[in-house]
């Protein structure tokens, strides 16, 4: 499952269309634009440039789409605090100095600045974009405009330690077992004397769980524009939840006592020391478990096969005086076909870890990229894209709110007013009955929700 040479170059051939002054494809006409017109320049912000010394992949990327576009000079703007992110952007709108690309921490946020250029056109006359995920693609629509441009790509999900049920001869878990499967793998292999655990920690069941019983909704109940907490698909999630770690059967809920058991100080020493069954995490872990972990493991994802997608984001200023070589930038460095066929090329031939999975659907994209990364169960999260889910962090206005931050007006313990997280996850630990608060912090989610709408504008 490490990177590895494939035993064929990746290579991408470009065709210009030339003598077409009538196209309809934005990037083509910028293509064409790219060897004819004067010298454009386009600055560029992002969290993950490392540095000029390190001349990590996202840097040789630009390095290469220079080289493509002669006449298009990229500009890093230094500007923009990788620890102060969305103020370092506040401050460059109010100096009219914004990056002509950049990376977006939340979308919302970037609508309520008026910071994002409506893409909409550009992106409808593209045909690597209409490769991108659906359900990606309506995470970023707002009244039917799309403001943002998928720049990386991550599944959320379980990794199992297949040699630790083998051994125990139990059933290893796959990609699209059942919840009911989940629950007996978790229990039948935890067995705490022995220094073995079935999940590393079980908080994310509560996000995850009422989309694996009910396709209607998704992540955290959200859909068709509205929470669903007060639904028996949630109420269940965080039962079995509390279950889990009232049994045991999670390694950050044990006692000291019991923890002193296993081998390691933490949950990833312990994952990667063979002693939990099914480690919660992101595709981003892939390149270092495939450096240092010693034995069989996959990627299963979540109970009932739907694909959990968290992406990151590009957004184009809305001040750009160069829309189209801005998009075709950001297409290079994320969705496009050639750029990734690239990517996956400075990958091999440096020796780098790629850094995420592709945006694109592309069937060649795919297969080249499955040539370096052997990981069956990424493969069929990727067949399974059509019913796949996107982690709303980013994308959906007042999700913080709505999830974590907005407060409740509920005594828990020594916590006069608890938010919304504090009171679920005192749910989990037993300390009181979810199905009394239900209904009262699905109408606060729903409120911030909206509240959330009303800031963008929708």
């Amino acid at each position: 499952m490490k990177l590895m040479k494939p035993w064929i170059a990746i290579a991408a051939s470009f065709m210009l269309v030339v003598g077409c002054s009538n196209s309809n494809n934005a990037s083509n006409d910028a293509e064409k634009e790219g060897n004819n017109e004067d010298q454009v320049t386009i600055k560029f912000a992002s969290w993950a440039l490392g540095t000029e010394e390190d001349n990590n992949i996202e840097r040789m990327m630009i390095a290469e789409f220079e080289e493509k576009y002669p006449n298009i000079d990229v500009e890093i703007d230094e500007s923009i605090a990788t620890d102060d992110w969305n103020n370092s952007l506040s401050s460059a709108a109010s100096a009219n100095a914004m990056p002509d690309v950049f990376m977006v921490s939340q979308v919302p946020t970037g609508l309520a600045n008026d910071w994002l250029l409506d893409v909409t056109e550009l992106a409808a006359e593209d045909e690597d974009f209409a490769n991108i995920p659906e359900v990606v693609t309506d995470s970023v629509t707002y009244n039917d405009a799309v403001y943002a441009i998928p720049s990386a790509q991550h599944f959320l999900g379980y990794f199992v330690n297949k040699d630790l049920y083998n051994q125990a001869n139990l059933d290893v878990p796959e990609y699209g077992f059942s919840v009911d499967d989940f629950t007996e793998s978790v229990r039948s292999v935890t067995n705490l004397n022995s220094g073995v655990v079935g999940l590393n920690n079980p908080f994310a069941i509560v996000d995850w769980y009422p989309s694996s019983v009910n396709e209607e909704i998704g992540w955290y109940t959200f859909s068709e524009d509205e929470y669903h907490l007060n639904s028996n698909e949630f109420i269940s999630g965080v039962n079995l939840t509390s279950n889990f770690v009232t049994n045991g059967y999670s390694y950050e809920n044990l006692s000291d006592e019991q923890k002193a058991n296993f081998n390691g100080e933490n949950a990833g020493e312990v994952f990667a020391g063979g002693g939990i069954g099914l480690n919660w995490d992101g595709t981003w872990a892939v390149e270092n478990f495939s450096t240092n972990l010693d034995f069989d493991w996959d990627f299963v994802g979540t109970p009932g096969g739907r694909t959990v997608i968290v992406n990151d984001f590009m957004g184009i200023s809305k001040s750009t005086k160069h829309q189209e070589e801005a998009f075709l930038f950001a297409k290079w460095m994320s969705f496009g076909k050639e750029g990734f066929l690239k990517r996956i090329d400075l990958a091999v031939e440096h020796d780098k870890a790629l850094n995420n999975l592709p945006v694109t659907q592309d069937e060649e994209v795919l297969d080249a990229f499955f040539e370096v990364q052997d990981i069956p169960g990424l493969r069929t999260a990727y067949d399974n894209l059509a019913n796949g889910i996107v982690e709303p962090v980013k994308t959906v206005p007042g999700f913080a709110q709505s999830r974590w931050e907005a407060p409740t007006g509920v005594a828990v313990g020594e916590e006069p007013n608890a938010n919304i997280a504090a009171l679920i996850d005192a749910s989990v630990r037993g300390e009181i009955k979810i199905e009394d608060y239900a209904a009262q912090i699905n109408e606060l989610a729903n409120q911030k929700y909206q509240e959330g709408k009303e800031a963008i504008g929708q």
